[in-house]
């Protein structure tokens, strides 16, 4: 027997509010992601501002970063010399001092690797300049990926062992950038007492449980100085 249009009208009414929620969401989506191209958390909660830059030789006007609200620029180390041509590192770090920003070098720990191994390549490439910002490692690779097997332990120690190292290159204390891939493995925020760089889109991060300095409040900005999105950091007042 055929059902009657009365028992069907309410079965067609969610059908359509579910597919009027279905495209609310995605225009919401859509909306988000054109918003976070070129967000960046207001200025006067934030006054000091400044973007971690692409890595490799991708050419970066640094006077436009400046134009834009930057004060500072930290720059991606590569884990070696080799390649360090035109537009590398060393250019990149003239370019950022002539542009007026304040300089800093994030240095990416890499747990197959030695801290002998990482400490040189620092210490080859940084000058040692007071005028620097505080050097920053990254933390974010986890060794699960390494050969042979590097366990949680000795990650750690050669992380303590590549600090002491840079700060003794820098002359001052460095800042901890940490993913919460790491901080859940290792709990780095607890264990060592260094100023802390997180990141989390848009939303003030918490994942390390004490106060952080700096946050890596969009991870793709878009603008006007790179072909490239930059990493858009703020410090904490």
């Amino acid at each position: 027997m055929a059902r009657s249009p009365k028992r069907r009208a309410p079965r067609r009414w969610l059908l359509r509010l579910a597919a009027l929620a279905v495209l609310f969401g995605l225009a919401f989506a859509a909306w988000l992601w054109w918003d976070m191209r070129e967000w960046r958390p207001d200025p006067d909660a934030y006054p000091e501002q400044g973007a971690l830059v692409p890595a490799g030789t991708v050419p970066v006007r640094f006077e436009t970063l400046k134009a834009i609200g930057a004060r500072f620029v930290y720059l991606p180390l590569a884990s070696g010399p080799a390649g360090e041509g035109p537009g590398g590192f060393a250019d990149r770090f003239a370019a950022a001092r002539r542009a007026g920003l304040k300089a800093g070098v994030v240095l990416a720990f890499d747990p197959c690797r030695s801290a002998d191994a990482h400490s040189g390549v620092f210490a080859q490439m940084v000058p040692r300049d007071a005028g620097l910002l505080p050097p920053a490692i990254a933390l974010g690779s986890l060794a699960d990926t390494c050969a042979p097997r590097v366990s949680d332990a000795a990650v750690e120690s050669e992380l303590m062992t590549l600090i002491n190292q840079i700060e003794l290159h820098a002359g001052k204390p460095v800042i901890l950038k940490l993913s919460p891939a790491f901080e859940a493995r290792h709990k780095t925020a607890a264990a060592l007492s260094r100023d802390l760089w997180l990141a989390r889109d848009r939303a003030r991060p918490d994942y390390a449980g004490r106060p952080w300095l700096l946050w890596s409040a969009n991870s793709a900005r878009v603008t006007e100085a790179s072909a490239e999105p930059v990493e858009w950091v703020v410090v904490q007042k």
